[in-house]
This record gives structure tokens, C-alpha cells and sequence, in this order.
């Protein structure tokens, strides 16, 4: 049996690493493509449903794609540490990863609007956590200014790296359909990886690897919709925490990816989010966190609108595991029952 080697191994000739590059990986990549066939006579009646399961990497999220890369090409620098600014997912990884390369990790935080799954990662990793009385957009403000002033690698999204390693999911969505999707639709936050997938079909194409180009599609959260609204969001809210950036970093990079493959963004609500979250759990027995949920709750929002072509394929990213954010999960569904130790209790308890 040939075992997967993490996407710097298995897509090294699309990946800007030489042999002096020394790779850090914990195997991340090759995560489950879904066909959603119950979620799709819900959401896009004749619509090829298929989810990306980004929640099945190391961390939990995408970010380990770029990360590995990220961290390995700090590491070929010989920095002193790396740092990030996060809403949960990149500080996982990026202390996940520090942590197997030996590099020092710092890590600013909005404090109070950080789920616990995803805090929990990055301390228990051993990054140093430092909360600020802010949000997204301001810690990265100062994290980039401390990286400008000291021998810090930055590794959020606007580090060129990390979208190269996020393309990789891109071509992984070929290899496993045997095509590009008609349409790929993803969460839009900083707008990164939006950006990183078109790349990886461009890449692919030029390749030769697919014929055709996907539409790209992304969706925001309505609380936090900078790029639908055409300006700034100064304090942005949404549950769907992931995605709760008012000032996305590579917002002029994600147009250019939408202009290109005539794609959209576009925003669901809140409501929207988590009716959709319940479902892909509910349907498809997958549990993604609630940002991941605004890409389904995009292709439902989609359906409605008569914007996807009859019989078309369509990919889904989810971007993390619901297991990032369990207290949302828990706010969502029904208490448990809780009854006496008898078998009588128990079976007056069922509803079968």
C-alpha cells in the first residue's frame, strides 16, 4: 500500500519547494470528496452535490494546507518564530505546525470571539495566546507591523505560501471527480482560500490535467460582508466565527478569481448558516463547523435564485470540523432526555 505523503510530497512540482526546503507535514490533504445525494434533494434538486471535507486534516481546517508549506519555508529561513493573527483555525495550525518544525509560536486573538475547540488547540500546541480587546482585523494590523520589525515569519493567509498550499485542494477536487466541478463554492472570510483554489484549476489546467474551469463562488456571512457591500466592516458579527473578518486581506485577489472564472459572492444570514449546518450533519452525517455551512447554505440560496444549471456538478468546501466549535452544536440542538436507570423509563423515552 502506497501511503499518502502530505500535499508537499504528493504536488511538489506545482509547490514552490526545492530539496533544500525542509518539509514540515503531518500528512495533511487527501480529505473525503462527499457526494451529498440526501443534501441535495433538499438544497439543489437535480443538482451532482459533492463536499469537500476539509475538517478531516490534522487540525481540523484547511489552514493546514498552506501551513505546512508556510512553516516549511520558515524554517528554510532560519526565523526566529512565526506568528499569527487568528480567528481559530490558523493559530491551530500554525501551532501545530510550529510545534513539529521546533520554531516558537505567537499568536493574537479576538478575545471572546474565538470558539473554545479552536483556543484549546493553539495553547495545548504550546503557542504563546495573547488575546486582544479587538477583532480579526486589528490584530493583524499589529501582527504585521511586529513582523516587519523582528525575525518573525507572518503565516496568515497574505504570506504567498500558504496559498500555495491551499491550491493543492483544488487539484485534489480534480483527481477525485476526474474533472473540475461546473461550480465550486466556498466560505469567504479573508478571502484566501477562494483565491488559493482558483489558482490550483488554473495550474491544473495549464497542465493539462483538466479541460474545463470551474465558476467560483463564495459566500460571506451577512455580518460580515465587506466584499458584497463594497466597503470596510468595522465590527463585524456573525456566529459563524471563521468567517467574522470585516477587512479581508486578499479581497482584490478573490475579485480578480471571480471576475476571471465569472463566478459571484455573495452573503446567507446567520439563519441561513445554521439551518444548513443542522443539515449537512442531519443528512449527510458530516459536522462542520458553522462557516464551513455557508457554502451549503450559498448553493441553497443559489437553487433559489435558478442559478445552477440542471444536472451540474457542484463542490461545497467545509472548511473545519464542527468539533472546532462544539458549544454552537450544542446551542442548536435538543437537550438530551434524561431518565431513570430502568429499562421501562428507557423504552417509554423512545420515539421509534
Amino acid at each position: 500500500m502506497i501511503q499518502w505523503r502530505g500535499v508537499i510530497e504528493e504536488y511538489r512540482k506545482f509547490l514552490p519547494v526545492t530539496e533544500a526546503t525542509p518539509v514540515v507535514s503531518l500528512n495533511e490533504g487527501h480529505t473525503p470528496l462527499v457526494q451529498a445525494k440526501q443534501l441535495a434533494q433538499i438544497v439543489c434538486p437535480g443538482v451532482d452535490l459533492y463536499l469537500k471535507v476539509e475538517g478531516a486534516n490534522p487540525t481540523g481546517s484547511f489552514k493546514d494546507r498552506g501551513m505546512t508549506l508556510a512553516v516549511s519555508k520558515a524554517l528554510e529561513k532560519k526565523v526566529r518564530a512565526v506568528m499569527c493573527a487568528s480567528t481559530g483555525n490558523t493559530s491551530a495550525a500554525a501551532a501545530a505546525y510550529g510545534a513539529k518544525a521546533g520554531l516558537p509560536v505567537y499568536v493574537l486573538v479576538p478575545a471572546n470571539y474565538i470558539a473554545l475547540g479552536k483556543l484549546s488547540q493553539a495553547m495545548i500546541h504550546g503557542a504563546r495566546v495573547i488575546q486582544i480587546k479587538g477583532n480579526f482585523d486589528q490584530a493583524l494590523n499589529i501582527v504585521k507591523e511586529l513582523c516587519q520589525e523582528d525575525e518573525f515569519e507572518l503565516v496568515n493567509s497574505i504570506n504567498p505560501f500558504r496559498l500555495e498550499g491551499q491550491k493543492t485542494a483544488a487539484m485534489e477536487v480534480c483527481d477525485q471527480l476526474g474533472r473540475a466541478p461546473v461550480i465550486h463554492v466556498l466560505p469567504v472570510g479573508n478571502a484566501g482560500n477562494i483565491t488559493a483554489y482558483w489558482k490550483g484549476y488554473q495550474e491544473y489546467q495549464a497542465a493539462g490535467q483538466i479541460r474545463d474551469l470551474p465558476q467560483m463562488v463564495g459566500f460571506q456571512a451577512e455580518g460580515a460582508a465587506p466584499i458584497v457591500r463594497g466597503a470596510i466592516v468595522e465590527d463585524p458579527q456573525t456566529v459563524a466565527t471563521a468567517i467574522r473578518i470585516g477587512n479581508p486581506a486578499s479581497w482584490s485577489l478573490a475579485l480578480r478569481a471571480i471576475r476571471e472564472s465569472d463566478g459571484n459572492i455573495d452573503m446567507v444570514t446567520d439563519e441561513q448558516i445554521l439551518q444548513a449546518y443542522r443539515m449537512i450533519a442531519g443528512e449527510e452525517g458530516v459536522f462542520c463547523e458553522p462557516a464551513s455551512a455557508a457554502s451549503v447554505a450559498g448553493v441553497r440560496k443559489m437553487n433559489a435564485a435558478g442559478r445552477l444549471p440542471e444536472g451540474s456538478t457542484v463542490v461545497c468546501t467545509l472548511t473545519g470540523h464542527g468539533l472546532k466549535d462544539p458549544e454552537t452544536a450544542k446551542n442548536v440542538s435538543p437537550e438530551p432526555q434524561t431518565v431513570q436507570a430502568t429499562r421501562e423509563e428507557v423504552v417509554a423515552a423512545l420515539s421509534i
